[in-house]
């Protein structure tokens, strides 16, 4: 009679060897065994992807970990965007004004009167309300981009130089300059919850880490950073720039998260900061009077007002270079703004010269040049794209 492979290696098993056994084993077995521990091999050896970033509580999911400027691509509005009438917002120092321009017509169509001093249109962290920030008033004034008017009565906040948002929306973060503080608000009221002295002077710029949890201030007058944690309030780092005479304006993040560069007009560039470790920057030269910092909607550049020689800076973060500079023609003083929703127009005002510019993003061309008020400062574009703001002339994320 026969006997099939696997009887006799059972008939004789007390005859075989370990290896002998292994030969009779079943060998349909042994290939899938082989398969499997191919596959946890080539498991182990695949690039693991980003990891996800666990926010400050409250605040929206990062869209992606390795862009955190992804919401913002062009066009990519909310339905309460899509309401909002094209127009860009210039608060005039030095007139106490707001000029309202029309965008596709570079024209002066509105002139809001504000308290004394405006230096910044700042969207709300819903990005429903734009607070003109009255310096020297003591107050905000509050404008609906839907009408382009005013939206009520100004509100009574001391000395708001600058004004940013916690990315969780709890609190509006008031930079009071003069004041020496850092006051924590109700978002919406604008109540007073905390107040944060500092020993250095002219808090004005801010940005904040991917997860929201800290943000690093720049301090004009005394040439110094500030690394506050958010959830706490509270400073936790401060570092002298080593550079006499800095001083440091506007901030801004990495799309990678991992640096942060802070404009310098008077050491005439950009530092580079890695937030984290919060140790001494490095200086990356960039033109006269570097001053503004803002992002591309392909997150692929970053343009950069020289406002002590009117030019613009291009850097490219993929070759972490400056690969482009654009000038103006007749010079000017460029010095804060934004991006068009589609991306096509970096809008600045022009600090000392009165009016504001309006430059192509592919090309470097100016394509208007418009008077408006004394002394214009921190202009806002709207409608933008994104979900939330950060604040000072539309950081959004």
């Amino acid at each position: 009679m026969k006997t099939s492979h696997k009887s006799r290696c059972i008939a004789g098993g007390l005859m075989l060897t370990a290896a002998a056994l292994a030969a009779c084993g079943a060998p349909e077995q042994s290939v899938k065994e082989k398969e499997q521990a191919a596959a946890r091999q080539a498991a182990a050896l695949k690039p693991a992807g980003p990891k996800p970033i666990y926010g400050l509580p409250g605040m929206p999911p990062v869209m992606d970990p390795k862009d955190l400027y992804a919401a913002n691509r062009a066009n990519n509005l909310s339905p309460f965007m899509k309401k909002v009438k094209e127009r860009v917002y210039v608060p005039n120092t030095n007139s106490n004004t707001v000029s309202v321009i029309d965008p596709n017509t570079f024209q002066v169509v509105d002139t809001i009167e504000t308290g004394t001093q405006p230096q910044h249109v700042v969207p709300s962290w819903d990005m429903k309300t734009l607070w003109v920030n009255n310096n020297r008033g003591h107050t905000l004034t509050p404008i609906d981009p839907l009408t382009a008017k005013r939206k009520g009565e100004d509100v009574e906040v001391h000395d708001p130089y600058n004004l940013y948002f916690t990315p969780n929306g709890k609190h509006a973060i008031v930079m009071a300059s003069l004041d020496r503080e850092l006051v924590f608000r109700d978002p919406q009221t604008m109540q007073r919850k905390h107040t944060e002295p500092v020993s250095c002077y002219g808090v004005n710029h801010a940005d904040f880490s991917p997860d929201g949890r800290y943000f690093i201030v720049s301090c004009e007058f005394s040439a110094e950073l500030l690394k506050v944690d958010t959830e706490k309030m509270k400073v936790v780092g401060q570092i002298k720039l080593p550079f006499e005479g800095a001083m440091p304006q506007d901030v801004k993040i990495s799309p990678d998260g991992k640096t942060f560069y802070i404009a310098d007009m008077m050491a005439h560039g950009m530092w580079v900061l890695d937030g984290e470790k919060f140790t001494t920057p490095e200086l990356l030269p960039t033109g006269k009077g570097c001053h503004g910092l803002y992002i591309s909607r392909d997150s692929k550049e970053m343009y950069i007002p020289n406002r002590g020689e009117g030019s613009i800076s291009v850097f490219d973060f993929a070759q972490n270079k400056l690969t482009k500079k654009w000038w103006l023609p007749d010079g000017g003083s460029p010095d804060m703004g934004g991006v068009s929703a589609d991306g096509n127009v970096l809008w600045l005002s022009g600090r000392y010269d009165s009016e504001v510019y309006a430059i192509d993003t592919h090309s470097g061309v100016q394509l208007a040049r418009i008077p408006v008020g004394g002394g214009p400062h921190g202009l806002a574009v709207y409608p933008q794209p994104g979900r939330y703001s950060l604040g000072h002339t539309g950081i959004f994320r």
